[in-house]
């Protein structure tokens, strides 16, 4: 079986030491995790993890169902990318001569549609929306200038299918 790429959802209760317990799944098993993110859900009181992982489909399986025998976990799913709507989302802070002197970082800046968040005198702060590859070209566009602090968040996702959650999350809630 070939590695793809995948993101696990896990609707949860929101309790203490869950993410210690799913991230040992994951350690157990010495496959790294390459995306986390924590969230509420459409349903008050459930939290969603979205966790992206490189590995097998039989892989992927075996961890949702290791995953769904946690007592705080309400269902877990797994999609390959083509079956979900994603965007991770990330900050590049450059030296503020740079937005003045080199004409080229305005085009970057124009062509990977990307917004100014803040001007400082020393520094000025990127902000960029989208796919993983996308973030990455933007990073190898402006790294021959000289990044100075970068960051990128977990993917966030949603199904392009039903999933049904809600109902089973209200189920859940009224238990």
């Amino acid at each position: 079986m070939e590695n793809n790429w995948y993101t696990i959802s896990v609707y949860s209760e929101n309790n203490v030491g869950l993410l210690n317990r799913i991230s040992g799944i994951f350690l157990k098993r010495h496959i790294n995790i390459e995306g986390l993110n924590v969230s509420k859900s459409e349903i008050d009181g459930v939290s969603k993890f979205t966790i992206v992982i490189h590995t097998t489909e039989q892989w992927v399986q075996n961890i949702v169902g290791q995953i769904e025998k946690q007592i705080e976990v309400i269902k877990a799913f797994y999609h390959p990318d083509d079956e979900i709507i994603y965007q991770e989302s990330a900050l590049f802070k450059i030296s503020s001569d740079l937005l003045f002197d080199e004409r080229q970082i305005q085009n970057i800046i124009k062509d990977n549609n990307s917004q100014i968040v803040t001007v400082a005198r020393d520094f000025f702060v990127l902000s960029k929306s989208g796919k993983r590859d996308e973030i990455d070209k933007m990073h190898s566009e402006l790294e021959p200038y000289g990044i100075m602090q970068f960051v990128r968040s977990g993917r966030i996702a949603v199904s392009k299918a039903e999933m049904r959650i809600s109902s089973l999350l209200e189920e859940f809630q009224h238990n």
